[in-house]
């Protein structure tokens, strides 16, 4: 049967803070982005309370690390499929028996971080950019912004989903 580790989604939800720490550094793209956002430089003690502010951003990233979960282990599309039959749960039913062989025969296929970094660079694109992008077009940003913002996410969303298929 297949080991399920709770614990790597709430690990895999830290990526988005961390790679964020990165990529709207001044260095890197936060300035290009503040300047794309017209965001102004907050002055000193007058900026948003950053613990509601990184608190909510892990709450966010907790979200997506388990839409994620379903996107990058394809295995887990057994239990939804049997997880209304008589027996689940039960490990002498012929459900968890059956259940039982399939993983031990094809319980880690597919479950390599770059499979599950490949998905979740296509939910990036197929899901973040369409999100961001529509916003942004309707806010009146320019095409600057939808790059750097989704791009943030793709690369926020290829390293949960390889942590996700590779460890959970």
């Amino acid at each position: 049967m297949m080991q399920f580790h709770f614990y790597i989604p709430f690990i895999a939800a830290l990526i988005p803070l961390f790679i964020g720490f990165i990529w709207y550094n001044p260095k890197v793209f936060g300035n290009a982005w503040m300047k794309a956002s017209n965001t102004p430089v907050p002055e000193a003690g007058k900026g948003p309370n950053m613990a509601i502010v990184f608190s909510l951003c892990y709450v966010f990233g907790l979200l997506v690390a388990f839409a994620l979960m379903s996107l990058t282990v394809h295995q887990m599309s057994v239990f939804s499929i049997l997880a209304n039959e008589p027996g689940m749960g039960d490990p002498n039913s012929e459900v968890m028996q059956l259940m039982s062989g399939f993983y031990a025969k094809y319980g880690n296929n597919f479950r390599t971080f770059k499979h599950g970094a490949l998905h979740g660079t296509l939910a990036g694109i197929m899901i973040a950019l369409p999100i961001i992008g529509t916003s942004a077009l309707f806010e009146g940003r320019k095409f600057k912004y939808i790059a750097i913002s989704a791009g943030y996410w793709i690369v926020s969303m290829a390293l949960m989903g390889g942590v996700i298929c590779a460890f959970l």
